[in-house]
């Protein structure tokens, strides 16, 4: 997953025509088992096929399990893990102005922009349990499979869907949303500032003084703080991100004290450990993996 410095994601998300993208993946891709915190200007929907995923909105957490869902509004900051099993599950992004249909519409102000632009609806938890979530998971299970096999036509029928799925949430959600500010600003701007640092710093020393130092926050208060909102001890979560940093270096070739020191681990020995701790194999095992697949 290639990201700014500000964790904005530079994937294209369909194209500027169509800015619709439907992928099917599973989590045990990811060689951590885990895609990186990240965000982008498409609302997205995670619909779990089989098994079971943490994902992470901003602060709050969900477990998505075989046949549930997740909207994740524009903007908010997210990720995924494995729990327990793996899990198959589709990713759908559509941008904002598919939506709307074109600037200064009506649709949009009225129905769109209040959304996406809320600071009190950053995600939905999707379940079948629901009416009216049933009725949004079936039109993105239609979406998915038009998508796949892209009929004569099948744009307009996606953006049927789409705007059908908007009716329900603009009908159940439109309190939430302007229910004001229920997730504090503040923190999650600080969040932000700390994993913006983290990524831009991977390959540097980094020391606890430097990323309290950057926030604003004493040595004490930024380890707990990023261990309320996280669910993770800081610099594991950055040893984390520079072994995930360190499998692109892998991937290109690079031997494994190359990809060490480039990921900021100065001991190939200690790379090693954390490596397989992560991953469940060695470097050169992993090297290994890769050069057999491309053979």
């Amino acid at each position: 997953m290639e990201l700014t410095s500000q964790k904005r994601e530079v994937k294209l998300h369909g194209t500027y025509g169509f800015p619709v993208y439907v992928g099917r993946k599973l989590i045990s891709a990811y060689p951590t088992g885990s895609f990186p915190w990240h965000w982008h200007d498409e609302v997205e929907f995670t619909l779990a096929a089989a098994g079971r995923m943490e994902y992470r909105v901003n602060d709050s957490r969900y477990l998505l399990s075989a046949g549930e869902g997740l909207f994740c509004n524009s903007g908010a900051l997210h990720s995924g893990s494995m729990r327990e099993t793996d899990c198959d599950y589709i990713s759908i992004t559509v941008h904002p102005r598919l939506l709307s249909g074109f600037e200064g519409s009506l649709v949009g102000a009225k129905y769109v922009a209040p959304l996406v632009e809320s600071q009190g609806l950053s995600s939905v938890f999707l379940t079948r349990r629901e009416p009216w979530q049933a009725i949004v998971l079936e039109y993105l299970n239609k979406i998915y499979e038009l998508c796949s096999h892209r009929p004569e036509g099948y744009e307009l029928l996606v953006q049927t869907h789409f705007m059908q799925i908007w009716a329900e949430l603009s009908a159940h959600c439109a309190a939430q949303a302007g229910g004001g500010q229920s997730e504090d600003p503040e923190k999650l701007r600080r969040l932000r500032e700390i994993l913006t640092f983290l990524h831009e710093h991977y390959a540097d020393k980094i020391t606890l003084e430097d990323i309290a130092a950057h926030v604003g926050l004493c040595k004490s208060e930024c380890c707990r703080f990023f261990k309320r909102q996280m669910g993770t001890p800081l610099f594991d979560y950055l040893l984390d991100y520079r072994v995930g940093k360190s499998l692109i270096n892998l991937k290109e070739g690079s031997s494994v004290s190359e990809a060490a020191e480039a990921a900021g681990f100065n001991d190939p020995s200690y790379y090693a450990k954390v490596f397989r701790a992560h991953t469940g194999r060695s470097p050169s095992q992993y090297r290994k993996e890769i050069g057999d697949r491309s053979a």
